[in-house]
């Protein structure tokens, strides 16, 4: 089992970048998550190490990682060592947040049913405690990027009652993370991408 507890203060607590295969661009938002930890470090009190770290699937160093996040804009591949090996991870109370840069939806949902064939990809209620962790989400997760102009939804995937994986799509929440002259969003709505942010580290940590 990892061991979790956010707000326990232990030093050196690190967010793992998922590097996948199939062609998809795992490294965008490359300011994302540096700034994403220097939030979370500041408004949640947390001890997390400034950086993130690039971790695989397959790799037996995922287990070092309580929170790991995956995105990105095309293809996403496990094989069936990496899909075991994620599924243990998961299951062991690991936490994935994979946030759709636009362009993932499509690849991605057969990667999760197929790490989860006998679970469904539920869409969370605006009541759920990850959006209320720290920050209130009356509504849900916030829109950051107009993509499609569909309205943004969060999915999950539960096992025994917690959040394992959680699926934002349609926010683009890492392009809201991203240092400011990225993307040129306003200082609200980069707010409103950090805050969401500090709920799922937040939640995915003290659950």
């Amino acid at each position: 089992m990892l061991a979790t507890g956010v707000f326990s203060q232990e030093s050196d607590l690190k967010i793992g970048l998922m590097k996948y295969s199939g062609g998809g661009d795992w490294y965008s938002d490359p300011t994302a998550l540096p700034n994403l930890i220097a939030f979370c470090n500041l408004e949640l009190d947390m001890q997390l190490y400034k950086e993130e770290e690039t971790v695989e699937p397959g790799s037996p160093e995922i287990f070092n990682y309580p929170f790991i996040h995956l995105t990105g804009h095309g293809n996403v591949i496990f094989s069936d060592y990496e899909k075991e090996n994620l599924r243990k991870y998961l299951l062991s109370g690991g936490f994935l947040h994979i946030d759709d840069n636009y362009g993932m939806d499509q690849y991605i949902r057969p990667q999760i049913k197929a790490l989860f064939p006998d679970k469904s990809l539920t869409e969370v209620g605006f009541d759920h405690p990850i959006f209320h962790q720290v920050f209130d989400f009356p509504k849900g997760l916030p829109k950051i990027h107009k993509h499609d102009n569909k309205p943004p939804q969060g999915f999950a995937i539960f096992h025994q009652g917690r959040i394992v994986l959680f699926y934002t799509y349609e926010t683009d929440l890492g392009d809201g993370w991203e240092d400011p002259a990225v993307h040129n969003d306003s200082h609200e709505i980069r707010m409103e991408a950090l805050k969401m942010g500090a709920n799922i580290i937040g939640y995915a940590f003290s659950e």
